[in-house]
């Protein structure tokens, strides 16, 4: 199914005899390569056509549908992987087939060969007897060795098409009688991600878990789907900023019984589809009228690079470790809301006096901060200069003003920072030090991941630690590119070459979760759970 390049070249082959003596199907999993090599093995060993398609009649036919055929092996490489394996495959392919025209060897996972099991293999692909076909499976053709490669004739498999899928789920069921609502098996067609055999599992499964008669509502009980109404709800939150609908949605999923990686693949795939429907791709998406509808309400107002930032981040989500935890969808939600945006009246502002949401909310905060920072660190003021008394009591008081100040840019720029000389000093002025950082460093990754929730905690003479609250920040902070970029900053404001050191903060100190405790909650571990 869905493999015509792959069915029409090898028949072609079949009926004009031109049968290469090895081949090689790469492709994803559950697309068919395997099913394919029996097929092949079927039709050059038919006993009744010989050309194109089996006839799937013939004794010989019939022994390789019931697997007793002794002419045409299949091998495990995962199991059967080491240099011994291959000798003894050598050995019993120079002997002629038992009954059929050729034997037919299918490898299936040939990439998980040893290096010397794969030379062993190459002597026989370079001279093979007349009547020895070799079929090699793999889903990384990239390990198998270029000398293997260039022996054999290479087929690619593809993901099939939802269309292809969809077909086959229909034929199926009309075969074994069974009554389910197409709805459902799109919803089936949608969690295989491509792979017929996926496919054809969840349906089995399905008919195992419900008899003969399968609606949506359990085929989503079964796989632990959302509706897209509350997929939908989400991404429209994430998209208009909402953080607080948002935060109820992810744990009312939760709550609900939806497994959370389901969930945000089917986010993912939702906000691909806004991305193709605002980038005019629509034909790509493979949605419903219905659908585009209700997406171009939602995309009118929407810009493609927030929805690019938002598939970006979702699509970066690991659940791996613990599926049962929104943590990762929340963190995900918020990074996406508090992305930095560039306010229309400040768009022709030189650079110097453009200001982020993030960074007005820190230079108009109260003052408490600066006040307490000044007793720690005080800073070298400049000489005030005398102003004579004859100016001052020639000077008018100026008359009280009703009207509400008008708000000057001038007074948001940052505050001076002076030379940092201890970790008590980087502490006070860390806010400020992240407000001034130049323009080009301002549209950097590195300067977004520091403001996420990063404090430094300690300075020991070239180090400066960095504590995180979360290990997702931290790892990223680590790449070469962004280490660079805040070394660089540090070191301007220290006057001296430094490095940094990340840590991850200890859950326990975390004030949300101080609260917590002290309100009777218990912390539980992965491994106690």
């Amino acid at each position: 199914m869905g493999q015509e390049p792959v069915t029409k070249t090898l028949k072609r082959a079949l009926e004009t005899g031109r049968v290469a003596h090895a081949y090689l199907f790469c492709g994803p999993r559950g697309t068919g390569k395997t099913s394919t090599g029996r097929i092949l093995a079927k039709a050059v060993n038919c006993l009744t056509n010989g050309k194109g398609e089996p006839c799937n009649n013939c004794a010989s036919c019939l022994a390789v549908t019931e697997g007793t055929s002794l002419d045409v092996i299949e091998i495990d490489a995962a199991s059967n992987r080491g240099i011994d394996n291959i000798r003894d495959l050598r050995e019993k392919a120079g002997y002629s087939p038992s009954q059929a025209r050729f034997k037919v060897y299918i490898v299936d996972e040939v990439h998980q060969l040893t290096g010397p099991a794969f030379s062993a293999l190459l002597k026989t692909l370079e001279e093979p007897p007349p009547h020895i076909i070799f079929i090699l499976a793999t889903t990384e053709a990239h390990i198998v060795p270029a000398t293997i490669l260039s022996r054999c004739q290479r087929f690619d498999f593809r993901r099939l098409s939802q269309t292809a899928v969809l077909s086959r789920l229909k034929h199926i069921c009309e075969r074994e009688g069974i009554n389910i609502d197409e709805e459902a098996l799109k919803l089936i067609n949608r969690a295989a991600t491509g792979s017929l055999r996926d496919a054809e599992n969840i349906l089995e499964q399905m008919v195992a878990s419900f008899g003969r008669e399968i609606n949506v509502s359990q085929v989503i009980q079964a796989l632990g789907l959302s509706s897209d109404a509350r997929v939908r709800e989400l991404a429209g939150h994430v998209l208009n900023r909402n953080i607080q609908a948002g935060l109820y949605n992810i744990n009312k999923a939760l709550q609900d019984g939806l497994d959370l990686r389901q969930y945000n693949r089917e986010l993912v795939n939702y906000l691909r589809k806004l991305m193709l429907t605002k980038g005019e791709a629509i034909e790509i998406a493979e949605i419903t009228e219905e659908e585009l509808r209700e997406i171009q309400k939602l995309v009118v107002s929407i810009s493609l690079s927030d929805i690019l930032r938002a598939a970006k981040v979702f699509g970066s989500v690991d659940l791996r470790l613990d599926s049962y935890s929104p943590l990762p969808l929340e963190l995900a939600l918020i990074e996406c809301s508090l992305a930095e945006t560039l306010p229309e009246n400040l768009k022709a502002a030189p650079a110097a006096q453009r200001t982020s949401p993030v960074q007005r909310q820190v230079r108009t905060a109260p003052q408490e901060k600066p006040a307490r920072a000044a007793r720690e660190a005080p800073v070298a003021l400049p000489p005030v200069t005398p102003v004579p008394r004859e100016s001052v009591v020639a000077e008018k008081p100026a008359a009280p003003s009703t009207a509400p100040p008008k708000p000057d840019i001038q007074q948001e720029t940052a505050r001076p920072v002076p030379l940092i000389s201890g970790i008590e000093q980087l502490k006070s002025f860390w806010k400020d030090i992240l407000a001034s950082a130049p323009a080009e460093i301002k549209k950097t990754p590195a300067l977004a991941i520091l403001r996420s929730g990063c404090i430094p905690v300690s300075m020991e003479d070239e180090t400066i630690v960095l504590e995180f609250r979360h290990n997702q920040h931290k790892e990223r902070l680590e790449r070469d590119a962004n280490r660079q970029v805040v070394e660089n900053l540090l070191n301007k404001h220290l006057d001296r070459p430094c490095k940094i050191h990340c840590v991850v903060q200890n859950v326990e100190d975390i004030p949300l979760v101080k609260d917590a405790l002290g309100r009777g909650a218990v912390i539980h571990s992965v491994e106690s759970k």
